[in-house]
């Protein structure tokens, strides 16, 4: 039972960094991978800050400022200073790992005997992992919510204008440049407030706690969608939750068959290509046709 809920709780928690990545991967079609930067610099300002004496509300704030910061940087590099989409996100990731050694003053920092969201002498009297749970469970309900009332402002339609039709939308007279940095903005400010949770419910952060982490964004974002199909945007917000939950189930089922802790970054890897690859799979084989010509002649008979 607590291999499930630790699942849960991870799967919460880790879901912020999905719903992140939806605004830039899904909304504006900006392949981003300033994350693996963000995602452990919001770890390493937290840790350091916490360890400073900083509240752990605090604490947060500032991961999320820093976050939110390396997204800033990309947004400019990208869109005034002309560089690439995919060379800015890798440009700021790579600085971000001198920053954090910088930040920490070593490769890692432990938060043992600080106290933390998750060292609250509330939650110190429920059942094992249920912290994770209930802060995971809080935060990305708000996020959601935030991110879901932000799209149907007009602000956010422009942004999802951007993404559709860049060049419709500066018809418009949209500045799309303006949304390109405002996304990756809050983007990366969400992935810094991912990392500052996950160090604090870790009890650590490292320099290299970043590497892969996209490819974990990308399953929970990929497997919502497969399993759930068509939706609409807001569905398909919950349906990143959702995803990032049964992502998490899937590795716990994969250390369960004896599979080692090393090779998870593989399996998510494996996972996220099958996913990927499924709905072309299905398109190719027709499974669709198929199913339905075996339910016309079910009623036929």
């Amino acid at each position: 039972m607590s291999l499930i809920t630790s699942s849960i709780g991870q799967g919460l928690l880790w879901a912020i960094l999905g719903v992140a990545l939806f605004l830039t991967f899904r909304i504006l079609d900006f392949p981003d991978m300033t994350v693996e930067g963000t995602f452990p610099l919001g770890a390493a300002v937290t840790v350091t800050a916490i360890t400073q004496g900083a509240s752990p509300l605090l604490a947060t704030l500032y991961g999320f400022l820093a976050g939110a910061a390396g997204g800033l940087i990309t947004g400019l590099l990208y869109t005034k200073g002309k560089i690439p989409i995919l060379l800015a996100g890798i440009l700021v990731m790579t600085a971000c790992l001198s920053v954090n050694l910088r930040v920490m003053g070593g490769s890692n920092v432990s938060l043992i005997g600080k106290k933390t969201f998750f060292s609250a002498a509330f939650f110190q009297t429920l059942p094992k992992y249920f912290d994770s749970v209930i802060i995971g469970g809080l935060t990305i309900t708000v996020i959601t919510a935030l991110v879901v009332v932000f799209l149907e402002t007009e602000l956010g339609q422009a942004f999802i204008v951007t993404g559709d039709n860049p060049v419709m939308a500066r018809s418009q007279g949209i500045n799309t440049d303006n949304m390109t940095i405002l996304g990756l903005t809050l983007s990366n400010g969400l992935v810094g407030l991912c990392g500052a949770l996950i160090s604090q419910s870790n009890g650590y952060a490292d320099a290299n706690m970043g590497i892969g982490i996209i490819v974990v964004a990308l399953a929970s974002i990929i497997i919502g969608e497969v399993v759930f199909g068509e939706l609409t945007l807001n569905q398909r917000l919950v349906a990143v939750t959702l995803g990032s939950i049964i992502y998490r189930f899937v590795l716990l089922l994969v250390l369960q068959l004896g599979f080692s802790t090393n090779d998870l970054n593989l399996i998510s890897a494996i996972i996220l290509a099958l996913c990927m690859m499924l709905p072309n799979l299905r398109n190719s084989l027709n499974l669709n046709g198929i199913l339905r010509k075996g339910l016309v002649s079910n009623e036929k008979e």
